[in-house]
């Protein structure tokens, strides 16, 4: 089994980290959207790494192959954004996803965030299914937290309540 190695991210994985991010949205889901488009992705300690927040990434040989990020806002509050795993890194048997989630969480928690909050795609449904299948639950947009920042692209939100 290959070394995958999680840690925070570094302004040095810029290029690398838009790479991979747009290598997925664009060509594995055809998601017409550029880097120009996700300012966030120029400015991941403005955005991520401040307050409760926070950014991370998988490296498999000397490579990004994933990806989350979490912002802070409102009343003890996280938005899961930019979680992306490359195809060669996903399932179970390597575990990426999974590990990339449990640091988000701990990191959450450790903060004193109470419920993490994200958006997606209803055609992703693959990703649907791991969110469900570690605790989110799906809310109507009517029930997102005050102050979450949506996406405009977003049509399906979950919710995982931290206790």
């Amino acid at each position: 089994m290959p070394e995958i190695t999680y840690r925070p991210y570094a302004k040095s994985d810029e290029d690398a980290v838009i790479a991979h991010i747009l290598a997925i949205q664009q060509g594995e889901f055809a998601v017409p959207v550029t880097a120009e488009d996700q300012p966030d992705l120029r400015a991941v300690a403005e955005v991520y790494q401040s307050g409760t927040g926070g950014f991370w990434v998988a490296e498999m040989g000397g490579r990004i192959v994933g990806t989350i990020g979490l912002i802070g806002y409102g009343a003890n509050e996280g938005a899961l954004r930019k979680m992306f795993v490359a195809a060669e890194a996903r399932g179970r048997d390597l575990g990426v996803a999974g590990r990339l989630l449990d640091i988000l969480v701990d990191h959450a928690r450790a903060s004193g965030i109470v419920g993490i909050t994200l958006g997606t795609i209803e055609r992703l449904h693959a990703a649907r299914r791991f969110y469900e299948k570690n605790g989110f639950v799906l809310i109507a947009p009517d029930n997102l937290p005050e102050g979450f920042p949506r996406m405009a692209v977003d049509t399906h939100f979950y919710r995982l309540a931290l206790g």
